[in-house]
This record gives structure tokens, C-alpha cells and sequence, in this order.
């Protein structure tokens, strides 16, 4: 028997058990064993997609291949992306152990191979190899979390989750730096081996899903599944290519813009007549799932304004060194998992919609306020805008993760996270090219046409930046700030108009 409650109260989920349900300090052991394994799994995932940024001199010295070394990043980024609907699926359809056990492995054979990279070729070829694991692990660890633990002690460990992943997102350019200087670059990859082979040891041996109906039968959805990368691979590369290698109303970006709608066409039609769907319609036609989807789309979005833009404008307008500006932007990573984990005493009170409104319109004040901000300032105003930054993104993104995997069953969970942290990466890689644009053109108005964000970087010196530099750096991290502040504006409205005010959350599964 199935039932739902609204969220807005006492509620205490149950969810199928993947711990063997025996008694005592053996069930707690095996169940904190996985816990752990989830948790190094999100560290290689969050590591490896800024890890290798610091690298980039020595990697381009050894290797050669300056004009196309983007790709180590938009190659991994891709891979991630497309794959996460895929292996949501996977996992809804033969278990998450397998998913993550494939996906651990992959990742780690793509490390290896990136170790021993002959040229850059090869080393963005392996990278792509490492996003195909990246993705099964980022969807499959939230996936299991939810799994793992009833709802009134989700917010515990997602979390823990969540400050893994801040802390091995921020960490990962220093790691990379100190491995590039002090051993070689290959050392970025190589450290990756031993830690994934403890979290695939302690999966394969401590995760044990109960037994499950014969899958033999399953019908995969692989024409859905080659679409979805097509699809997925040819938008992705045209808004992280474009306005970078190519013009936005180039050839090759409208060609790629163009094969891309006609590849949407493609997959709508494979989804209709698949028995069972990659990406199945009632993903956007539970309003529930389709407003955090948006919601979660526009999170990514303004996410790039701080993490992409600060740094610059720290060392630029504030003239802070690298340390000192990585510190403006870390200190997010301190109250984002605090404000999550004490997310559950408001959205016990008042519901996961809106907890997630009142966080998002904190945000969006927030960012709206940044441009308010003296030039240049002192180093603590930012500093502190970001710290309530954290804050209040942590009451917004958690409970609506917690939300929607609580309005599904255990055999649509894969499925719906996989599809909230699609939007949610596919939010970021346009926020990358659309503010990317926005500072360009800010800074082509101040300083004339032929400048962008990259090219005055070469202009810093041990005496500071210029001060017509300095003002027109300002500027556009300014405008940037204003487009994010926008964002929290449309996720805010997809919440309130499209989400039902009570997720319908299901007492068992």
C-alpha cells in the first residue's frame, strides 16, 4: 500500500532498504562502510572537474596543444552532463550497485589512461573517459543517499554530500598546483587510483541491494541512449565553444546549433515509441519534478557569477594575491552544508517549496546587492556577501533535492535525481557562456573591441592592475552579478508558479 503526505510537518519517509536488515552494530557498520565509499566516490567527482586548471602550463609544456587544451575541461564537463539521464535510467532498472560499480571503474580507467597520455589528443580523449564515470558516480551517490536513509535523516547525509563536494571543488585547483610543481602532472591522475579502488572495494563488498526482480527481460532504451549523447553532445559544445573558438553567429556554431534542435526532434520521437524511455515524459509532466528541474537549471546558472568571475574580480579590483582571493570564495563552502543540514526545521514547518522560495529570494537580494559594493572595497564585504551566499543556497537547493526524491518511487529515484542534476549541469555550462559573453562585451565597451576577460589578465603586475583595468573589471564582474541575480528571479518564479505548494511525498515505496 502506497501512500503521500504533504511535507510540511512531522513526516518520516520509508525507503527500500539496500543494508541487509539484521540487527545491531553489523547493519550500522555496513551502512556507514557505504556511507563512506559515497563520499570518497563525490570527492574524485568534485576533484576532477577543477583539479587539473593550476596543471594546465606544465600539462601544455610536456604535451603541446595550447589551442585546443579547453577541451580538458569541456571534454570531462560533456561526458558528465550527457551521461547523468543514462545512468539514471540504468539505475532504475537494474540497481544502483552495478551503476556505480561500472561507473567507479570507468573513472578509474579513464585516470590511467589520462597518466599516460602520449599527446593532447589522447589526454581529452581519456578525459571524456573520466566524465562517462564522473557522471554514474554524481547521479548514482545522490541516488543511494536518498536510499539509504528515511527522509527525516536525509538532510544529514546529503549534507555531508555537499561539503564534500564544496570542499573537493575548491581544493582541487590547489592540489593540482602543489602535484604540477612539486611531483608532475600525471601525479593529478594517478592520485585518483588508490582512493577509487577503497571506494569500489568498500561498494562491492558493504552495498546489498535487495534481490530484485529478473531484469532479463528489461528493454533498454539504447536508440534513446545514443540520441541523448548526440543530443546532449552537440548543444553542449556549441555554448561552451561558442563566442570562444568560434564567433555565436559563425558557421560552425549555427551548424552546430541547428543539428542539435533537429537532434531534440529526433529524440522526442525515440522517447515517444520507446517502451522504456531514457528520459521519460513524466519527468516534466509531474509539475513537482518539472519546477525543480527549472529551479535547479537556473541554480547552475548563477552559480558561475561567484565561482567563475570572483576570483578575478578579487585579485583585479581588491589586487588580493591568489591564496587571499581563493579564500573570498571558499568561505561559501563553510555555511552552504550548515545551512543545509538545518534546512529540515524549516521545511518541517513550512513545506520544501517554500523553504527553497525563502532561500532563493535571500540569494537573489544578495546578488543583486553585490554591484552595491564600493570599488574597490575591502576584502571582507564580499567575503560576507558570499558567506550569506552559502547560506541561503543551502536552503534552497537541498530541500528541493530531498523534495522530489521523496515524491518518487525507489524505481523512478534514479531517474528524477539524475534528470534535477542534469538541468542543474546544464545550467552551468550555459551560465559559463552567457556570462562569459555578458563580461566580454562589458569590457570591449571600456577598453575597446579586442579585449576580453583572458587578455587582461596578462596585464597584472607586482605594482597592481591599472586603474581603468581595475574600473572596467569591476564593471563586468558587476553585470555578471546583476545576470545572477536574474537567474535566482526565474528559479524563484518557477517555484512559485509551476511547483505545488505541498510535494506530494510518499510514505513507502
Amino acid at each position: 500500500m502506497q501512500g503521500a503526505r504533504d511535507s510540511g510537518g512531522s513526516v518520516a519517509g520509508s525507503v527500500r532498504p539496500v543494508i541487509p536488515a539484521t540487527e545491531g552494530r553489523s547493519t550500522s557498520d555496513r551502512r556507514g562502510a557505504v556511507v563512506a565509499a559515497l563520499m570518497l566516490a563525490m570527492a574524485l567527482a568534485a576533484l576532477d572537474s577543477t583539479i587539473v586548471s593550476t596543471a594546465v602550463p606544465q600539462i601544455v609544456g610536456d604535451l603541446g596543444g595550447f589551442s585546443v587544451f579547453s577541451w580538458l575541461f569541456s571534454g570531462y564537463l560533456l561526458a558528465v552532463t550527457v551521461s547523468l539521464p543514462v545512468y539514471g535510467k540504468l539505475s532504475d532498472t537494474f540497481g544502483r550497485k552495478p551503476v556505480l560499480v561500472v561507473g567507479a571503474a570507468l573513472f578509474l580507467l579513464g585516470s590511467l589512461l589520462c597518466a599516460f597520455a602520449w599527446n593532447m589528443g589522447a589526454l581529452i580523449a581519456f578525459r571524456v573517459v573520466q566524465g562517462l564515470g564522473g557522471g554514474a558516480l554524481q547521479g548514482t551517490v545522490q541516488t543511494l543517499a536518498a536510499d539509504l536513509y528515511p527522509l527525516e535523516q536525509r538532510p544529514k547525509i546529503q549534507a555531508k554530500l555537499s561539503t564534500v563536494w564544496a570542499v573537493s571543488a575548491v581544493a582541487g585547483p590547489a592540489v593540482g598546483g602543489l602535484l604540477a610543481a612539486y611531483a608532475d602532472w600525471r601525479w593529478i591522475f594517478l592520485v585518483n587510483l588508490p582512493v577509487g579502488a577503497v571506494a569500489l572495494w568498500l561498494i562491492v563488498r558493504h552495498l546489498h541491494e535487495p534481490a530484485r526482480e529478473s531484469v532479463t527481460r528489461a528493454r533498454v532504451d539504447w536508440a534513446g541512449a545514443v540520441t541523448v549523447f548526440a543530443c546532449g553532445g552537440v548543444l553542449l559544445t556549441a555554448l561552451v565553444q561558442g563566442g570562444v573558438a568560434w564567433d555565436w553567429l559563425s558557421a560552425p556554431s549555427l551548424g552546430l546549433f541547428g543539428a542539435g534542435l533537429a537532434l531534440v526532434a529526433v529524440l522526442v520521437v525515440v522517447e515517444r515509441r520507446a517502451a522504456e524511455p531514457i528520459i521519460p515524459g513524466w519527468v516534466w509532466r509531474r509539475r513537482t519534478i518539472a519546477s525543480v528541474n527549472l529551479a535547479l537549471g537556473a541554480l547552475g546558472l548563477l552559480m558561475i557569477a561567484p565561482t567563475v568571475f570572483l576570483p578575478t574580480y578579487a585579485q583585479s579590483v581588491l589586487g588580493l594575491g591568489p591564496v587571499a582571493a581563493g579564500f573570498v570564495l571558499s568561505v561559501w563552502t563553510l555555511s552552504w552544508p550548515i545551512s543545509a543540514a538545518l534546512s529540515q526545521h524549516v521545511y518541517r514547518r513550512v513545506g520544501f517549496r517554500d523553504t527553497a522560495l525563502l532561500g532563493i529570494a535571500l540569494a537573489a537580494l544578495l546578488l543583486f546587492a553585490f554591484p552595491l559594493l564600493p570599488t574597490p572595497g575591502s576584502p571582507w564585504q564580499p567575503a560576507l556577501l558570499m558567506l550569506a551566499l552559502g547560506a541561503a543556497l543551502g536552503l534552497f537547493q537541498l530541500p528541493l533535492i530531498i523534495g522530489v526524491q521523496s515524491t518518487v518511487t525507489w524505481s523512478e529515484r534514479g531517474t528524477a535525481t539524475a534528470s534535477v542534476l542534469f538541468c542543474r549541469q546544464t545550467g552551468q555550462t550555459l551560465g559559463a557562456s552567457l556570462f562569459g559573453a555578458i563580461a566580454n562585451g562589458v569590457l570591449a565597451t571600456h577598453l575597446g573591441n579586442n579585449t576580453d576577460l583572458d587578455s587582461i589578465t596578462h596585464t597584472w603586475g607586482p605594482s597592481g592592475t591599472p586603474t581603468h583595468i581595475r574600473e572596467a573589471v569591476s564593471d563586468a564582474v558587476h553585470s555578471v552579478y546583476v545576470g545572477a541575480g536574474v537567474a535566482a528571479v526565474i528559479a524563484f518564479l518557477a517555484l512559485l508558479l509551476i511547483a505545488p505548494r505541498r510535494f506530494p511525498v510518499l510514505e513507502c515505496d
